[in-house]
C-alpha cells in the first residue's frame, strides 16, 4: 500500500488509524493491564486511506470518521478480525468459550456495520 502524508490542515477528514482494531483507548488499557504501563498515543499515524496524518485526526468511533475510503477499511477489517476470532475460537485448547467469541464476533460486526452506514 502506498503510503500518502497529509501533515497540512487542508485535510478536513477524520480518519481511522490502519490497524482498526489496535486503535484507541481501549486496546492501550487492554496492553496496560497486561504489562503494568501504558504505550503512549503515537503524533502521527497511518491511516486506512494510506495518509499518514496527526494522531488527533483519527478515531476509532465509526460516527466520527469522515473519510469514506477509512470507513471502507475499518468495514473490511473489523470483519476479517471477526472471521479470525470465530475460527480461532473453534480451535482446540481456545482461551476463550465458545459464547465469549460469540458475544465478541457480535460486537465486532455491529462495528462493521456502523462503518458501512
Amino acid at each position: 500500500m502506498e503510503v500518502r502524508t497529509q501533515m497540512s490542515e487542508t485535510d478536513p477528514h477524520i480518519h481511522v488509524e490502519q490497524k482498526v482494531m489496535q486503535a484507541g483507548a481501549a486496546y492501550r488499557n487492554v496492553i496496560a493491564s497486561m504489562l503494568g504501563r501504558a504505550p503512549d498515543a503515537p503524533s502521527v499515524v497511518t491511516t486506512g486511506c494510506g495518509l499518514q496524518v496527526p494522531y488527533a485526526m483519527t478515531s476509532p468511533r465509526p460516527e466520527s470518521v469522515t473519510c469514506l475510503a477509512c470507513r471502507e477499511h475499518a468495514h473490511r477489517e473489523c470483519l476479517r478480525f471477526a472471521e479470525q476470532v470465530e475460527h480461532l475460537s473453534r480451535m482446540p485448547g481456545a482461551p476463550i468459550t465458545g459464547e465469549q467469541a460469540a458475544e465478541a464476533v457480535e460486537r465486532v460486526r455491529d462495528l462493521a456495520k456502523r462503518f458501512s452506514g
